[in-house]
Formats: structure tokens, sequence, C-alpha cells
């Protein structure tokens, strides 16, 4: 998952930051730089916002509607501002915005269901729902306003209020969201707070705070939940994968090669659950890899405003950092490119697609998450072999098993230990299913119905039955 927030430049009397543009590498604009004490204020408002928002059901969804149709309003500005400061190509951030808007209009007309309880005792017995409160939302860079939304939405759908915190490599798009909602919510019902650390922290560590939803890395996820753990508040982690792509010895490599490609550097890579590992039948590896390779070197790299563009830049500099360190030591370890492996020369943050082969399975670029445009293919002898290296590291979002008979792959997929699997395409979602993860991927589930009860209170109502 993306790197951690830059530590703060010692200067309380500091008001804004830069925001760098990953085409350039150069800051072209500057956001609020909050203060941790400013959050008493915010999610003060927030609890007193709270006592009306949750009282009405039908408000809710009238407003949510009104959010979906203002963002969709809104989308060239949106996606412009996105693309900015994330560096994605402009159509995959049109696509994220109609997927923000999406996800609102969704998530208004899901409501909880009040369930009996029929257990042969006298009493008549419900299920209710209730909403929990103050929601914190901590947004990672690679999806700003996707991901916010992910969160927030079922927040407001279930009752809470949220304050809402992007990361301060991508804070301008997340602002400009929030003053598109602004004009169709009630006021501080969702509240955009942008800084660097220690804002985050005091944020998911704040008494007021009953639920923190957070999208990032391992190592932060783990501070998260020892900071939400001092109020008792609610975690939801989604920690980041190293998704992994398992080929069967039947599979079309011409008929796949375009989906597995995309699969794995959408969004320069930069995708929880894209495909980070390839494993490949022994026999069918060389054809694999070629294809892949010619694939990557003759994809368009660029700006993304440029329409030309099909692949962005990394979106910062520490994380190309991270990129660049983790393909060096493999090609040192005996790898070999058979595309990119380097970063590329002139301005900004742009690494060549790489496809490495030779590397040995227990390299870092196949152990640890990359987070780029970097892709290990790696051959196996058996399945057995393939299964056991596919579940050997310590992440467990989703996987994929590609070739002709269906069922063979899923009695494959089946053996996978994560929490989504696909046949034969890869990191596609709807709005009505569960998304989660096992092991160090994550804890709790969004998506669907359970992120709207994933925000909500269970309460138990008893009285004596008529006679």
């Amino acid at each position: 998952m993306p790197t951690t927030e830059p530590e703060r430049v010692p200067d309380p009397a500091a008001a804004r930051f830069p925001v760098v543009d990953p085409a350039t590498g150069e800051a072209f604009e500057e956001a609020p730089d909050q203060q941790p004490d400013e959050l008493d204020t915010v999610i003060d408002r927030a609890q007193r916002a709270w006592s009306g928002w949750r009282t009405d059901p039908a408000a809710r969804t009238t407003a949510l509607r009104a959010a979906a149709d203002a963002v969709e309003a809104a989308g060239e500005d949106l996606a412009r501002s996105l693309t900015r400061e994330q560096g994605k190509p402009l159509a995959e951030s049109y696509a994220e915005v109609a997927r923000t808007a999406a996800r609102l209009r969704y998530f208004a007309d899901l409501a909880p269901r009040t369930r009996p309880i029929d257990d042969g005792r006298p009493v008549r017995s419900e299920i209710r729902w209730r909403s929990l409160g103050p929601v914190a939302a901590i947004v990672p860079w690679n999806f700003p306003l996707q991901l916010a939304a992910a969160k927030f939405a079922p927040a407001l759908a279930a009752g809470n209020t949220v304050v809402l915190k992007p990361s301060p490599f991508t804070p301008l798009a997340t602002r400009m969201l929030g003053s598109v909602l602004a004009a169709v919510l009630p006021e501080d019902v969702l509240t955009v707070v942008t800084g660097r650390e220690p804002l985050g922290a005091r944020l998911v560590s704040h008494p007021g705070i009953r639920h923190v939803t957070f999208t990032g890395s391992v190592p932060t996820g783990r501070a998260v939940a020892r900071a939400a753990a001092a109020s008792l508040a609610r975690v939801t982690l989604e920690l980041g994968g190293n998704d992994v792509a398992v080929l069967l010895d039947d599979v079309d490599v011409e008929g796949i090669a375009d989906r597995l490609f995309w699969a794995a550097f959408r969004n320069c890579g930069q995708v929880c659950m894209a495909v980070k590992r390839l494993y490949v039948p022994a026999r069918l590896h060389a054809d694999v890899v070629e294809t892949l390779a010619q694939r990557a070197r003759t994809v368009a790299v660029g700006p993304g405003l440029d329409p030309a563009t099909q692949l962005g830049p990394v979106n910062n500099a520490p994380q190309l950092a991270r990129v660049e360190d983790l393909t060096r030591q493999a090609l040192a370890d005996g790898a070999r490119a058979a595309a990119g492996g380097h970063r590329l020369d002139g301005p900004g943050y742009f690494f060549a697609p790489t496809v490495l082969v030779d590397v040995p399975p227990d390299s870092p670029v196949v152990t640890r998450e990359q987070f780029g445009p970097v892709l290990p293919v790696l051959p196996y002898r058996s399945l057995d072999e393939a299964v056991e290296a596919a579940n050997g590291t310590g992440f467990g979002l989703g996987g994929s098993v590609w070739g002709t008979d269906p069922d063979r792959a899923e009695a494959v997929a089946e053996r996978l230990d994560c929490g989504t699997a696909w046949i034969n395409h890869h990191a596609e979602l709807s709005l009505a299913q569960p998304f989660a993860g096992v092991k160090d991927s994550g804890v709790g589930v969004a998506g669907g119905p359970w992120g709207l009860y994933g925000n909500l209170q269970p309460f138990v109502l008893h009285r004596p039955s008529e006679a």
C-alpha cells in the first residue's frame, strides 16, 4: 500500500504545505496545514451535527442522492484536479469521479433491516440498528476520491457524521469534493481536514471518534489500531495486498494478455489489489514474459493530462524511491528486466513499466508490496508449488486464477488465502459485494450491506408478547 505520510518539518507557524505535481516533480499548489488542536472543534461540531442527521433516514436518502448529482455536475473540475495531484490519466480520473457518485447513490438507497428474534419465549424481540457517532476516515493517495466515498458514503447512510482526512500528497481534489458536498449536505455532517502528521495520529486517537476507517500500509494500520484502542473506537483497516495471479497450463496466453497486463499496471501499479506476483507454468514462462514485456515496452507513459497517456507517473518521491530500491535489489540478486527496470529520464516521478524474470522467490520485490509498475514473473513446476508460493506471504487481499477450464480454475482459487478471488480477470469489484482481506491485509469489511452494517450498532428491544 502507499507509503506513510511525510514527516512534518518543525514549524508551528506554517499554515499551508506544498502539493507536488508528480508529472513534473514541482509544487503547483498549497493546501491548509491544519493543526491537531483544531480537531477538538471539528469533532465537537460533528458530534452536534450527528444528533440531527441520525434521526431522519428519509432526509439522508434525499441528501445523498443530491450529493451524487452534485459530484457528477462537478466531474470535470474534480477529474482535472485529481490528475494534477495524483498523476493518473485523465480518463481514469473521470472514471474515479463516476464511481464516487455511484457509491453515494448506492448507499443512499440502502437501509438496515429490523429483524425479529423468534426464540420460543413469550417475548417479542427485535434487532434494530443505531449509528455510532463521528467517524474518522483516513484515505491514501492512490484513489483519493473513490476510497473516500467508500468510507463516507456508508457511514453517512448509516446516520453517522464523518471527519475525512486525505493524504497530504493528494489533498486538493478531496477538498474540492468536500466543498461540492457541503452545498447539499447539512452543515458539519462531512468535514474535510488536511495536514501533515501528527494530524492523522491525533484524529484516530481522539476520544470523540467512535469508528476509524483507514486504508494504507500495514505498519501505519497497526499504529492506527493501537491509537484507536485508547477510546475503544471501532476500526476498519484495509492494509493492502501482494496479490497473486496463477496461470494454469491450459491458459490462452495471447487471449488474456491485455487483461493480465492492466490488472498489474493500471494506475501505474498503485492499486492495493493489483496483480503484484505472477506464477506461470514453466513451459509457458518465456511466452508469457515476452507477451507482457512487449506491452510494457510500447505502452504510452506520460503526464496524465496528455490525452495520449496510458500510464502516468508514480505519485510521490518516497514511493518512487521504494519502487527503484526494490527493483535494484532484485537485479542485484540475479533478476533480469525483460522490460524496464529503471527510472525514466526527465522531470517527474516516472518509472519504466517493468517485467522481471529470474527473480529469487524470497526477493523483497516478491514478498513485499512494491506498489508500482513492476511485475515479477515466476515459473512453477506443479500447482501445489504455485499455491504454496501464492499463500507464502503475510498478505491476503485478492488473487486470481487464469485458464480455459473455469471449474478447474475455481478449484485452484478456492485454495488461495485471500478475501476475494477472480477467474480470468482481476481486481473487479461491484458496489454490492463485500471487500475484505485476511492476514495482514486488514480488519473488518467494506462494501455492500456489510459496509453499511460496519457503521451501525445493534440495538435489541424486548417487550411482552401480545395476548
